[in-house]
């Protein structure tokens, strides 16, 4: 297989640092590695494979070099400033920030449900919300066999996605230190409340997974509703999520659907205490989906659980399948 060079922006981060690994054990053919970040991280070392790399400034320059693929996660604000100048120097970006998308020129993309976007590709590609990825993988094979008429999203968000100070705030709020982040004590609490309340009484955080939603299905019909949760979890996203389907099912068939579908993992034996769980989940790349069953309050209505790594396939992980699927695509 030809190698690749790869620039990982953000290198120093919390996702960041988790692409560095996930691109080691996934095998990705890396052929030159260059970690980039913000001036404070420069000469700062960071380790892939057997060698230490030296972290290098973040600006336009330094895409001059023979770059392939960038991996940005630093942040929207640097996104939107650096990703469209390395997209202007030949480099494909898989950018990890909300900025590109909902961009309609711009690729939003799980590989388990659309890899076929990234053929219109024009260099900037947008990794999905860490909690709308674990619910797309989980929602397509429902949506091809029977069809969606509506979605409920309930989530039960970890606070490493909300960065070193959402997951500080925990590690030293179980000690009894007071928050220094969040808005109230997230250690033995739950906040109904991720990222900023918008006019409408949402929070963005639920408006990205109505919205993404749409874009990744190709479907504006789907009527979606989301209330997102962060509770006092250091990795692992969970959601309940209720479907209501366009034709009717046997809850048989879809269990086997969840069972053969790319990505997932069923564990769905309630008698025996098997349903998934956060901490299976921490370290992986799959999405465990459990508690399948019919929703006796409306026609055609599935309700189960979803559990994924929100640091590995909410972010790193799908980061680089997509730069696998580039390749498995020709298009890089």
């Amino acid at each position: 297989m030809k190698s690749y060079n790869v620039a990982v922006v953000g290198a120093t981060g919390m996702v960041g640092q988790k692409m560095l690994q996930v691109l080691e054990e996934m095998k990705f053919p890396v052929n030159n590695l260059y970690p980039m970040a913000s001036a404070r991280s420069k000469g700062k070392t960071v380790k892939f494979g057997d060698k230490e790399y030296v972290v290098e400034e973040l600006c336009d320059e330094a895409f001059d070099k023979d770059i392939d693929i960038a991996l940005f996660s630093a942040g929207g604000s640097t996104s939107e400033r650096f990703a469209p100048a390395a997209a202007k120097r030949g480099v494909i970006v898989i950018d990890n920030s909300s900025a590109w998308r909902m961009d309609p020129e711009v690729p939003l993309v799980v590989p388990e449900v659309n890899p076929e976007d990234l053929k219109r590709h024009k260099n900037i590609i947008a990794n999905p919300n860490c909690s709308t990825i674990q619910a797309m993988v989980a929602l397509k094979p429902i949506y091809d066999k029977y069809g969606i008429d509506r979605i409920v999203y309930s989530t039960y968000q970890a606070v490493s996605g909300s960065g070193v100070k959402g997951y500080k705030d925990l590690e030293e709020g179980v000690k009894g230190a007071e928050n220094q982040f969040y808005p109230h004590p997230i250690a033995y609490n739950c906040l109904p409340h991720i990222d900023d309340f918008l006019d409408n009484g949402y929070t963005k955080e639920e408006m990205k997974m109505v919205n993404e939603t749409h874009k990744i299905m190709h479907d504006d019909n789907i009527r979606v509703t989301a209330t997102t949760v962060r509770v006092p979890v250091y990795y692992g996203h969970s959601e309940s999520i209720n479907v209501e389907t366009k034709k009717p099912f046997e809850i048989e068939d879809v269990k086997a659907l969840f069972k053969d579908a790319p990505g997932c993992v069923l564990r769905d034996d309630p008698a025996n205490n098997v349903y998934p769980l956060a901490r299976e989940a921490e370290g992986t790349n799959d999405v465990y989906i459990g508690r399948i069953r019919r929703d006796f309050s409306i026609d055609n209505g599935i309700n189960f659980w979803c559990v994924a790594d929100n640091i590995r396939k909410g972010a790193a992980a799908n980061a680089v399948q997509i730069a696998f699927a580039l390749i498995e695509e020709g298009l890089i």
